[in-house]
């Protein structure tokens, strides 16, 4: 007996954004290769299937979404294959490595985290999100980066507008982007961006420092040489998205679920060696890039009994392939209990993400300075935290209290 698969074409973006488990949950089920007229195309869902196509550069290249293409134009280190991604990943990954990372990510975050709970510890209760996450996140990487004098107001600015570009994927029946708005004010931000950062690629082309895109125009060029700000500038929306938003999304996410289970955060807060398996446990649990990653068929293949025509397009559903039932037992509970596995949430194969250490160190850090200085935090009974996306996911506040 076939199951039919007609409800497919009624899934909305609004339904993805709002939930995408549920839908999920049935692609895994009943279809877990399936073309989803709402983003255009091919969508996988199951963890073996993502894995097992991360590992096969022979018959996927990578692409980025046509909503990222639209978002970041060509030349980013996302749509890089072979030579060229090798290429970029190696003036990219220097500084981004585990040894450099921790040669400079306390002094990077913790004044920081100390600053920011020093100006609302007092207070017994804030959205943390707001209060502290995303500032802490953003200030970090954008120090990191070299932007120590845009504020983080516009920083956050830039990577919440260039999100919702990015993961405006909506397209009509004819196969065109639905909304074109998200996209018009995306340029805007890029022009504001390059008005701000021209100055300092100038500055850093004579003068170079220890800031991430100092090296990025300087490292592997000959002696004199600079980068093209033609190749600099759309990795650097890429990283404004990613590396600004993403350790935030994870922090919120990660107390949300510990906080969901009292037991759970009282041993984390008591033993903070136990704050990197509870990070690894809330980027499964809700994976902060839920649906980025494109591949495209080299040669035509058949996936899970569907057949795809060379050059094909498809969607990785990290989200959903964290919440395989046939790899984690209970997926959809937080439970830093959960035997350690690999899963998707910063990608896998050559396209893995390159801040991951990175980023995980920074969500430990802000984690740590958080239950030192509020060790007594605990959720509002009155304000449950909501979370929403389908491209980038995390929730939408997390209020919290305690005792002063």
């Amino acid at each position: 007996m076939t199951t039919s698969t007609t409800w497919i074409e009624s899934i909305t973006m609004e339904e993805l954004d709002r939930d995408p488990n549920p839908i999920y949950d049935r692609l895994r089920r009943e279809a877990p290769v399936a073309y989803v007229p709402a983003v255009g195309m091919y969508v996988v869902a199951s963890r073996e299937l993502c894995l097992q196509i991360t590992q096969d550069s022979d018959t996927w290249s990578t692409v980025i979404a046509p909503s990222g293409g639209r978002t970041f134009g060509e030349g980013t280190v996302l749509a890089a294959n072979g030579a060229e991604h090798r290429k970029l990943r190696d003036w990219i990954d220097p500084q981004l490595r585990p040894s450099a990372v921790d040669s400079y990510i306390d002094t990077l975050v913790r004044p920081h985290a100390r600053r920011i709970l020093e100006g609302f510890e007092d207070l017994g209760s804030v959205d943390i999100q707001d209060a502290y996450f995303a500032p802490i996140s953003v200030r970090s990487v954008g120090d990191l980066m070299g932007l120590t004098d845009i504020p983080s107001e516009t920083l956050v600015r830039w990577f919440q507008t260039l999100a919702q570009s990015y993961g405006n994927a909506e397209v009509d029946q004819d196969g065109n982007f639905a909304n074109p708005a998200p996209f018009e004010a995306g340029d805007a931000v890029k022009t504001e961006i390059i008005a701000a950062v021209d100055p300092l690629l100038d500055h850093w082309s004579e003068h170079p420092d220890h800031t991430l895109i100092s090296h990025w125009l300087h490292d592997g060029m000959p002696e004199g040489q600079v980068r093209d700000r033609s190749e600099i500038y759309p990795n650097i929306y890429v990283f404004l998205l990613g590396a600004l938003q993403e350790p935030g999304h994870v922090m919120t996410t990660t107390l949300a679920g510990l906080l969901e289970h009292p037991d759970q955060l009282e041993r984390v807060v008591d033993d903070p060696t136990l704050i990197p398996r509870a990070v690894n446990e809330g980027a499964r649990w809700v994976a902060p890039i839920w649906s980025a990653a494109v591949k495209v068929a080299n040669h035509d293949v058949s996936l899970q009994g569907v057949d795809l025509p060379a050059g094909t397009p498809i969607m990785l559903a990290y989200g959903s392939a964290n919440r395989d039932e046939s790899s984690w037992e209970n997926p959809e509970a937080y439970d830093v209990d959960r035997p350690i596995m690999p899963h998707l949430a910063f990608g896998a194969g050559n396209h893995a993400c390159a801040g991951t250490y990175l980023g995980t160190a920074i969500v430990r850090i802000a984690l740590e300075e958080l239950f030192e200085t509020i060790p007594n935090i605990e959720p509002d009974p009155d304000r449950a935290p909501r979370f929403w996306g389908w491209t980038f996911r995390g929730p939408q506040g997390l209020h919290v209290t305690w005792e002063v």
